[in-house]
């Protein structure tokens, strides 16, 4: 019985990377809050949004141009 062996994968989705990141930074916020929910100014200080709709630079800047990294 052959059995293929392990390959590395090259090809990673850096939208759900950063998605999976900054999800997990807004667990960090809550499970750190007083308060029972935050506040949607809290999750827009925590997303480094201005609330206004317009994304992130900090996601932008991690993703890359038009939301892809490089490579």
């Amino acid at each position: 019985m052959y059995v293929a062996g392990h390959r590395p994968t090259t090809v990673q989705d850096y939208v759900a990377l950063v998605e999976i990141d900054l999800t997990g930074e807004l667990m960090i916020a809550a499970a750190a809050a007083s308060e029972d929910r935050l506040s949607p100014d809290r999750i827009d200080e925590v997303l480094e949004v201005d609330g206004e709709g317009g994304g992130t630079d900090r996601a932008r800047h991690r993703a890359g141009p038009a939301g892809c990294a490089p490579g």
